[in-house]
């Protein structure tokens, strides 16, 4: 019964910043790699960034410049921290994660989505 739950979003003005965060609930038995995905109204899902469980990252082009993922292996939890907001990362933002709940594969796992609005 892993879910992940996302939170930090909201309303904020252009050039400013926010802080998501996901949180594994539940009993995984170990997390391998986690993300960060956003969504748009009417456009296709997008990579935002990466982790893997020895905090290797990897980011959209678009940015790789302004948002910084990191994660806290005690606490189950991947954040995303984002700086310098434009409106046009206004989206729905999904946290996934490959976890395991037994010795056994992994299976990819996804949020259920937070609000991010950049908007004066």
């Amino acid at each position: 019964q892993v879910q992940l739950v996302e939170s930090g979003g909201g309303l904020v003005q252009p050039g400013g910043s926010l802080r998501l965060s996901c949180t594994a609930s539940g009993r995984p038995f170990a997390i391998y790699g986690m993300g960060w995905h956003r969504q748009a109204p009417g456009k296709q899902r997008e990579l935002v960034a990466t982790i893997t469980s020895g905090g290797t990252r990897n980011y959209a082009d678009s940015m790789k410049d302004r948002f910084a993922i990191s994660r806290d292996n005690a606490k189950n939890t991947v954040y995303l921290q984002m700086n310098s907001l434009k409106p046009e990362d206004t989206a729905v933002y999904y946290c996934n994660a490959d976890i395991s709940t037994s010795i056994g594969p992994a299976y990819n796992y996804w949020g259920q989505g937070t609000q991010v609005t950049v908007s004066s």
